[in-house]
């Protein structure tokens, strides 16, 4: 099922997103990890693909096994940073195998050293590049990602709409956002986008915050604003795990409420991997997703 089937319906929807394991040793509690999620029946799952393509042998086979064994509708996501063309035909290949028609079409986290390598031999330098490939080979549904703040390599919010409505006008049939705290950010956001002629589904992305540890790098991934109010709650429960895992899921549930309140369809939550966390969370909305 191609993900705009979903993403067009007036109907509520609360997906996940997993992420492979790093090592072959920790395949199999991924996997679990990840089938329980399956288990809760989101509308679909998206798995990752690592920094530098690290960890993207074990994408597809997660990706497939959901979809398979779980009736989970996936989304498969392909970087091309430092990628050779025939990498990316070899990959684009092995997703339409498998039977993947959804694709989020990403360049890719920077690591150190290709930070510092040299960017003009790279045959894709972004992701509009991608998005383009992926158009000329295959009928993927293809998703992208939008910074509700600013990508932190823009120079200012104007230039990164205008960027970004070139990934569109490419191919992108939908938009992810990076985690963000503070949902008025989305809202200004999207009406900057839509002054811009950028129509296609925005499926905000929800980052459970269940650790005092992690608010740091959320920081530094996103560059995401931290309003008083979340600040104040990890000062108070930061150093209590068991108290800042529920005040998390808390927080994360009243965002996710206020989105659909003011007509947002369908949230994406970054899971971690968490099951317990994911179930929280989907159980809150219970019936707020039922109707």
């Amino acid at each position: 099922m191609k993900l705009t089937e979903i993403l067009n319906s007036e109907r509520l929807s609360l997906s996940f997103e997993v992420f492979p394991p790093k090592t072959d040793t920790a395949f199999d509690s991924v996997k679990h990890a990840t089938e329980e999620i399956a288990k809760l029946s989101p509308s679909f799952m998206s798995v990752t693909y690592g920094a530098g393509g690290g960890t993207s042998k074990y994408t597809l086979d997660i990706a497939k096994n959901i979809k398979a064994n779980y009736g989970v509708p996936t989304l498969a996501h392909l970087t091309c940073v430092s990628s050779t063309k025939e990498t990316v035909h070899q990959k684009i290949a092995e997703i339409k195998e498998a039977g993947i028609v959804n694709v989020m079409a990403l360049r890719g986290d920077l690591t150190p050293e290709l930070e510092n390598s040299d960017r003009s031999l790279w045959a894709y330098r972004h992701a509009v590049d991608l998005v383009r490939e992926l158009k000329e080979n295959a009928d993927f549904c293809i998703g992208g990602a939008c910074y509700p703040e600013i990508h932190p390599e823009s120079t200012n919010q104007k230039e990164d709409i205008k960027y970004l409505k070139e990934k569109v006008d490419a191919g992108c049939s939908f938009l992810t956002t990076q985690m963000f705290f503070d949902n008025n950010l989305l809202y200004n956001f999207l009406y900057k986008i839509r002054e811009a002629g950028i129509t296609v589904p925005i499926i905000p992305g929800i980052m459970p915050i269940t650790n005092g540890n992690q608010v740091e790098r959320a920081v530094k991934l996103s560059g995401s604003f931290m309003p008083q109010r979340f600040k104040s709650l990890v000062d108070k429960f930061g150093n209590t795990p068991a108290a800042m895992k529920q005040a998390g899921i808390a927080y994360a549930t009243d965002q996710i409420i206020d989105l659909f309140a003011n007509g947002i369809t369908n949230v994406h939550v970054y899971s971690m991997n968490k099951p317990d966390v994911a179930e929280a969370i989907q159980n809150n909305l219970s019936d707020i997703l039922g109707q």
